[in-house]
């Protein structure tokens, strides 16, 4: 299955493209300069070095176009709703998969939620009930995923109002050999997106001998 990967130029982007490329999934990057996606899409492919090339760059529609079922937008959230509305007529019959945090600007230890809740709830509403909208992979560290030598160090919420399309999502993001989880509506990404601040929080404090922390859901006693 091919995905595409909306703000695939960007480091999320790239290191979600290099985590599903090393597991076999074909990647399409999305970007407003095609020509960019291109460049990018090819320097990791030279980083991979796998038999076959499985990351291309085209401009977000042709990447939405290209993808089977599922798109991912890993894009900044100045540009959240404005990619959206340039995709929805393409979207039909696929899965849109929110990255988005609504980061504060200028403070990237608070987010500023937009009206509807959370951009999970934002891009549901924008889209239609008829395009599913499911949010993942808020958490993740950009750095962590560009490490390939590292296995992922976080376990990943998965929300949204639609299960079977939860479960295709929570499938997928499995082959990063990570552990998902059905974190319940598309509600639930107000405290799901809201972790991601206090993690960069977390990861600029000189209290914390650490950088790139993620969460884990762990059994009692282990």
């Amino acid at each position: 299955m091919k995905i595409a990967i909306l703000g695939g130029t960007g480091p999320q982007g790239q290191g979600l493209a290099l985590r599903f490329a090393s597991a076999g999934v074909p990647v399409v990057l999305g970007s407003r300069d095609a020509q960019r996606a291109a460049e990018i899409a090819a320097e990791l492919n030279a980083q991979l070095a796998l038999p076959e090339s499985l990351i291309e760059g085209q401009d977000n529609l042709g990447a939405v176009a290209a993808a089977n079922e599922i798109v991912m937008l890993a894009v900044p959230y100045s540009a959240h709703d404005a990619t959206l509305r340039s995709i929805k007529p393409l979207l039909g019959g696929k899965i849109l998969v929110d990255l988005v945090v609504p980061l504060m600007e200028g403070d990237p230890k608070r987010v500023a939620m937009p009206v509807e809740g959370s951009a999970t709830e934002a891009a549901q509403a924008l889209l239609g009930e008829e395009i599913p909208v499911v949010g993942a992979l808020h958490n993740v560290s950009a750095a962590t995923l560009k490490h390939l030598e590292k296995a992922i160090n976080c376990d990943i919420l998965v929300c949204g109002n639609d299960l079977e399309a939860k479960n295709k999502v929570i499938e997928l993001i499995k082959q990063l050999d990570v552990q998902a989880y059905n974190a319940g509506p598309a509600e639930s990404a107000r405290c799901i997106e809201a972790i991601t601040p206090i993690l960069i929080r977390l990861n600029i404090s000189k209290a914390v001998p650490f950088t790139h922390a993620g969460i884990r859901i762990w059994a009692p006693g282990s």
